[in-house]
């Protein structure tokens, strides 16, 4: 088995990889936050193990084994943060830091109860899906905000973009997954937009914010 710091990395190029980015030294070294030597040392001694199939000026891809371990820790994270969330009463915005830290238990069976006692969840408390046993991944056919139009009736169902200071921001606007907005506006300028909820109130979401927020059509 990985260690926990190769464990980290092999997360972050899956994690990367899911979102259709290109992963280079750089890339990984960022969201990572470790210099490019250090991503590129590991990188290295990932390749040995199997796990990582790198020429240099090219883009990261994962093997087959590397693919199916970057899945399962991702598995134990959502869970976690399920759990967390449904069974512990944790808030959706104070969940990632603790399941980072029970990603790394090494016990499967740890795992199969939580996924049980949580009813077999295919989603975490933002929307992302949770892999499988096998490591396979269902994709989603949300839209981003961005690309509905004024008039639209919508429902929030994932983000894209689940850092705390957006999670803050959704609970004081009171959103959470499974709100219902209307686009009433799109402001020509800087293509804000703005929403109303069900209770008649309306305010007006950032593009930035439009662009973390991943909606289905009513």
């Amino acid at each position: 088995m990985p260690t926990q710091i190769k464990e980290n990395y092999l997360k972050a190029i899956f994690f990367l990889s899911q979102k259709n980015v290109e992963v280079s030294i750089t890339e990984l070294s960022n969201q990572i936050n470790v210099s490019k030597p250090t991503a590129n040392n590991m990188v290295n001694k990932m390749e040995k193990k199997g796990w990582v199939l790198y020429q240099k000026y090219k883009p990261l891809k994962l093997t087959a084994k590397g693919e199916k371990i970057g899945a399962l820790i991702v598995r134990k994270h959502r869970l976690a943060e399920m759990f967390l969330s449904e069974v512990m009463g944790f808030g959706w915005e104070e969940v990632h830091d603790i399941a980072e830290e029970m990603e790394h238990l090494n016990s499967e069976i740890f795992f199969d109860r939580m996924d049980e006692i949580l009813g077999f969840p295919t989603k975490d408390p933002h929307g992302s899906p949770i892999p499988d046993k096998n490591g396979k991944i269902s994709k989603s056919n949300h839209i981003n905000l961005t690309s509905i139009k004024e008039g639209e009736n919508i429902v929030l169902c994932a983000l894209a973009n689940s850092s705390k200071e957006l999670l803050l921001f959704l609970n004081k606007k009171k959103i959470t997954l499974g709100t219902h907005l209307q686009v009433q506006q799109i402001e020509s300028f800087d293509k804000s937009i703005v929403v109303g909820l069900q209770d008649n109130s309306q305010f007006v979401l950032t593009f930035d914010v439009c662009k973390c927020l991943l909606v289905k059509r009513m």
